[in-house]
């Protein structure tokens, strides 16, 4: 009877431990989909920028360094090999976009031509899913850090090496706040 006992906890034991391990492989399975799901987004956002940057170059040929931040940064960006990296230059080439926009202000006759409408709206809608993506990937980098965390299961996280990922967090200078000058 007893020998019943101990095989019935030792089974249950085995088969949490099973099914915990089975968690924990599927959400960091997750986080990495989520990852890859905004690196879909980056590259598309790197197809896009040198198509605006010469019609703006059209336009507005002596702002030249605003353009050149931009060509660099997603020359950065494109170039980033960690997800830690490209969080960095995804961050840059945010604020450069950003400057490029606001260029765009000053040159009337460009905000008028259809091609850089349609490069606009097209860049600021994948910006918009990059941040969704941002949001989501963190959703699931906080499920999969509480269980790496939360008691019983981070033992069995750290008895077979489970890593914790890393937040997509913002740079300080997308922590500032806007000037709006009229």
């Amino acid at each position: 009877m007893v020998w019943i006992i101990i095989a019935v906890v030792v089974v249950l034991l085995i088969l949490y431990v099973m099914g915990t391990y089975n968690t924990l492989v599927r959400l960091r399975n997750r986080v990495k989909d989520q990852w890859a799901q905004i690196e879909v987004l980056l590259k598309r956002r790197a197809d896009l920028i040198p198509n605006l940057v010469e019609t703006v170059k059209g336009y507005a040929s002596h702002e030249k360094t605003t353009l050149e931040g931009v060509i660099e940064a997603r020359n950065k960006a494109i170039s980033a090999t960690t997800p830690e990296a490209e969080m960095k230059a995804s961050g840059e080439l945010s604020q450069a976009i950003s400057r490029l926009f606001a260029l765009t202000e000053a040159y009337p006759d460009l905000k008028a031509n259809t091609n850089f409408v349609d490069l606009q709206n097209n860049l600021k809608e994948t910006e918009d899913k990059i941040s969704f993506g941002r949001q989501f990937y963190n959703d699931t980098v906080l499920k999969y850090k509480d269980k790496l965390e939360m008691f019983p299961s981070n033992i069995i996280a750290s008895i077979f090496g489970f890593k914790p990922e890393l937040f997509f967090e913002a740079s300080e200078a997308d922590r500032e706040v806007p000037k709006v000058q009229f």
